[in-house]
């Protein structure tokens, strides 16, 4: 098994790459590792959307749920003097109280059921945060107090270290016994149900680890950004991007998650002298990827590093 895992072009690609990242702060731009730290924790919020639906299955259309529900937690109690410490762990156990109260009746619809179910969950939490303006901020946003740091440098070590760690208990998940029962779910759920397994139970877990992934990485970008507002964190087009750049890096991969954020955040800002039309351009690239590429970026390069 040592021997297989050796020869694994996804080790090598993630070890060559986790080895660049770790250098980059020594040669370039603050600018530049704000924009890797922003793709780093979108990289997390990616790798746990695919944990539930590229092993488990389920649609889910409304990542920005979670993400929104760890970020304001965490901004709100810090605005009330809470220690960031605090805020971090509180924001991930909102977003996985609000995953199992969304999951449960969720969980019992499928298809394309289950991610209207995601999508109005986000336009619910939207709802409250513009009528709880006073505490939340409404459109204009929620400003926290503190910042965990105003390096870019240490900001860059916090989010790739974070997404190091994530990366790999997701993937651990995944190639796992747990993994293999959340694909057999996935993929048909009345069979796996016949085999014994309890189809319900592990979605639900599936569910909650995701949760507390989105959660925690949402609160540590909103120490990061210094402030929560729903066009950022909240906003249906936010959860579209977690999306597209999972599936993007190569569905059912989970590091493949990372990759695709860093293309999206990267190629958005080049073109960014292109104004609108950037937009359409990062979409239609990404569109070519999914429609030609189904393995994803991911996937042709370990499919190259194979073929060498």
């Amino acid at each position: 098994m040592l021997h297989t895992l050796l020869r694994s072009p996804l080790l090598w690609l993630t070890v060559i790459g986790l080895g660049l990242a770790a250098v980059l702060p020594l040669w370039v731009s603050g600018y530049i590792l704000g924009l890797l730290t922003v793709a780093y924790y979108f990289g997390v919020f990616s790798m746990a959307w695919d944990l539930l639906f590229g092993f488990a299955g389920e649609v889910n259309f409304g990542p920005t749920f979670l993400i929104g529900l760890g970020a304001y937690s965490a901004g709100i109690l810090n605005g009330h003097g809470v220690p960031i410490a605090l805020c971090l762990a509180a924001g991930a156990a909102a977003a996985v109280i609000g995953g199992v109260v969304l999951a449960l009746p969720a969980l019992r619809v499928r298809g394309p059921y289950f991610g209207l179910t995601t999508v109005v969950a986000v336009l619910i939490l939207q709802n409250l945060i513009v009528v709880f303006a006073e505490t939340t901020g409404g459109e204009i946003g929620l400003t926290v107090p503190d910042v965990i740091s105003i390096d870019a440098a240490t900001n860059y070590w916090i989010a790739l270290g974070f997404m190091t760690v994530s990366g790999l208990i997701l993937f651990a998940i995944a190639t796992s016994p747990v993994g293999l029962i959340l694909q057999a779910s996935g993929q048909d759920p009345v069979e796996a149900g016949a085999l014994g397994f309890n189809v319900a139970k592990h979605k639900l877990a599936a569910f909650c680890v995701s949760a507390v992934f989105s959660g925690l990485a949402g609160a540590l970008l909103v120490f990061y950004m210094g402030t929560a507002s729903v066009g950022t964190l909240v906003d249906v087009s936010v959860g579209v991007q977690v999306i597209i750049a999972a599936v993007l890096g190569g569905r059912r991969t989970i590091v493949g998650g990372v990759l695709g954020a860093v293309f999206l955040i990267a190629a958005g800002e080049l073109l960014r002298p292109l104004g609108a039309l950037s937009t359409f351009v990062v979409s239609a690239a990404a569109l070519v990827v999914i429609l030609f590429v189904p393995a994803g970026l991911l996937g042709l390069l370990t499919r190259q590093g194979q073929r060498a």
